[in-house]
């Protein structure tokens, strides 16, 4: 069976260059979308040649110019969007509707996965403001993606390791404390955590596989499903040091909002959602998902007791 031909939209930013590295190296024909707004972003362009270096294609498109889309889409199977919904980088996740459009224009797409790759949005309707914000914007592409009739597949990726794993989930930097972590309540509540590259690794292996057709794909690895106070134990058993240990209520943390920018209001609210509420754990997956690790065990993904040792 041949491989899909598959396009990646924001194939130069955090997830998305490591989807276009994956669908390479799982042997798919590689598309790559080079926007015309990338004026003189040099790094950008460095990039994109470094992915025409090893075998991708680069295709001019514009979401200024609806045709150039479509006439995009029209050269692939499968279009994976990757690009920003975080607001302290860039958050674009309802220009995804004009990807929908030209997919729903260009008519012969077999596979659609959008800019999820982080909490499920389908289960986060009660989420606080305004880090809901996030949710809803993912919920109105899946509406738009849904009523066009293209078939799709979601990825949720829950806690990229570089955000939260190497920072032991502190919300102020990305790397370990020295002296002092503090504890989401009583620490003990499960989440999961990903090496990005695995992320990646896991949803390009979907795309053509009809058991991820029109579903919710959780990517849940056992091994990876830990708390806040196991993450620390770890870092402490490889650094040889012993960390102060500070717990913050719930009440306290969401109080702490107060005075912050909109886009760390956002990142309390989620964080809020992940460790204290366990929102990545607190639910069993239903008939419309399934689970990465169980439908892939081929995958040797990485362990974070194996991530942290870059940081020790």
């Amino acid at each position: 069976m041949a491989k899909s031909k598959v396009l990646i939209v924001g194939g130069t930013g955090y997830i998305g260059r490591r989807l276009v590295r994956a669908c390479l190296d799982q042997g798919h024909p590689t598309y790559v979308l080079q926007r015309l707004e990338i004026g003189l972003d040099i790094e950008k362009l460095q990039m994109l040649l470094s992915f025409k270096r090893r075998g991708a294609y680069l295709v001019e498109g514009s979401f200024s110019d609806p045709r150039s889309l479509v006439e995009a889409v029209r050269q692939v199977d499968v279009v994976i969007c990757a690009m920003s919904g975080v607001h302290f980088r860039s958050h674009n996740i309802l220009m995804q509707l004009k990807l929908v459009e030209a997919i729903k224009e260009a008519g012969n797409v077999k596979r659609f996965l959008p800019s999820e790759f982080g909490i499920d949005p389908a289960l986060m309707g009660h989420a606080i403001e305004p880090g809901r914000v996030t949710f809803n914007e993912k919920m109105e592409v899946s509406k738009a993606v849904e009523e066009a009739k293209i078939p799709f597949t979601y990825i949720s990726a829950n806690c990229f390791a570089g955000y939260f794993v190497g920072n032991l989930s502190q919300l102020s930097s990305l790397t370990p404390p020295k002296d002092t972590v503090y504890i989401y309540g009583d620490g003990n509540v499960k989440a999961v955590f990903l090496d990005e590259d695995d992320i990646a690794t896991y949803a390009i292996k979907t795309i053509d596989d009809p058991r991820t057709l029109d579903k919710t794909v959780y990517l849940r690895p056992p091994e990876n499903i830990l708390s806040q106070r196991q993450l620390v134990e770890m870092w402490e058993k490889l650094s040889g040091r012993t960390l102060e240990k500070r717990s913050i209520s719930a009440e306290d943390f969401l109080a702490s909002m107060k005075g912050l920018d909109y886009a760390q209001q956002v990142g309390v609210g989620h964080f809020y959602h992940i460790f204290y509420e366990g929102c990545l754990t607190n639910f069993e997956i239903g008939e419309d998902g399934e689970e990465g690790s169980q439908l892939y065990p081929e995958v040797q993904y990485t362990r974070m007791d194996e991530y942290l040792k870059i940081y020790a």
